[in-house]
């Protein structure tokens, strides 16, 4: 580990600028902010407006588009500049992460700081992360034709390619924390591998009901609706009927709320079956983090549909998915070395 210490710090720095990143975008999206600049430059970009003749130019070029003529056209210049300032502040931190990680990357390759293996995987993260500015724009670009409102698709995108991103990171950090290899138990690891892809899954339903404000809905529970049936309070919005559960806001909800069960029943699962088997101290730790941070995501998640997704606990939940990603990927790389 010593002579790939500050490799291995270049990393781990990477995780936490992404984790601060996606904190940033759920504020960005929780707040509406996420279309206030309409138009993208690479380096002119980096500044906000310095002047009032900048602003108010930003502030006509807003003017523009769906979103204030459909919905924000009550909104001042002071409105405006509220949430210019959440979508200047992520993709300024876009720009940082892509400097965080180009400029030591340059370095620790020319210096031969970086065996093959960790080369090629350094090379996967600087594709996601330039496929993840993309994606970005492209989202972007979906709420400033017709609609208001950016496509739950593109954002799903997005959001979940951050995800990855961060976990392929930690991966890749760990690989160097962690060197040496020891007998797996492969019945365990492939039961933390589809715990972890269901949780992705869940992750992508997630955005799903951010992009579609389906929160906002069937604010009760355990029922969808006090005291109703579950059936009988999933709306059918439009046919065919499955499409309901990636498009209506109903369906999506619905699918959110039960994959949260299937979440926590695979991770009750993973620990029921290894508890009684020999654990390394490492393992047994990531163990106890994911089973403690599921229930705090599900707890999270209850409250915050019955309090209709207030800012901070919306963004608390957000959190709350990333440490449990962590610690799932985590658990899964103790696991496997």
């Amino acid at each position: 580990m010593k002579e790939n210490k500050y490799v291995i710090y270049w990393l781990l720095t990477g995780c936490v600028l992404i984790f601060v990143m996606v904190l940033v975008g759920g504020i960005t999206r929780l707040t509406h902010s996420g279309l206030s600049i309409s138009d993208y430059k690479l380096i002119q970009g980096t500044l906000p407006p310095m002047n009032e003749q900048e602003w108010q130019e930003a502030f006509e070029l807003y003017q523009q588009y769906p979103e204030y003529q459909k919905l924000n056209y009550h909104f001042d210049l002071e409105d405006f500049k509220d949430i210019y300032f959440w979508e200047w502040l992520h993709r300024v931190l876009g720009r940082f992460i892509g400097i965080v990680f180009i400029l030591p990357f340059l370095y620790f390759w020319l210096t031969k700081k970086l065996d093959k293996s960790t080369l090629k995987k350094c090379l996967v993260l600087l594709l996601l992360g330039g496929f993840q500015g993309f994606l970005g724009w492209y989202m972007v670009k979906s709420g400033l034709v017709d609609r208001p409102d950016v496509s739950h698709y593109r954002l799903a995108a997005h959001l979940t390619t951050a995800f990855i991103t961060f976990a392929f990171s930690l991966w890749v950090a760990l690989d160097l924390i962690f060197p040496l290899k020891k007998e797996i138990q492969t019945g365990i690891r492939n039961l933390i591998r589809v715990g972890l892809l269901v949780l992705l899954v869940q992750i992508i339903w997630g955005a799903f009901v951010a992009g579609l404000d389906a929160g906002f809905i069937h604010n009760h529970w355990p029922m969808m609706s006090e005291g109703k049936l579950i059936h009988e309070t999933v709306y059918i919005e439009q046919q065919p009927i499955l499409k309901n559960f990636v498009e209506g806001r109903s369906g999506v909800q619905f699918v959110h709320r039960y994959l949260a069960y299937v979440v926590v029943a695979l991770i009750a699962l993973i620990w029921f079956r290894t508890r009684r088997t020999s654990r390394t101290p490492w393992q047994n730790k990531g163990l106890q983090s994911v089973l403690v941070l599921v229930f705090i995501q599900f707890l999270l998640g209850v409250l915050t549909l019955v309090y209709a997704v207030p800012l901070w606990l919306g963004v608390a939940h957000q959190i709350g998915a990333f440490f449990l990603l962590a610690a799932m990927t985590f658990t899964l790389h103790r696991f496997t070395k």
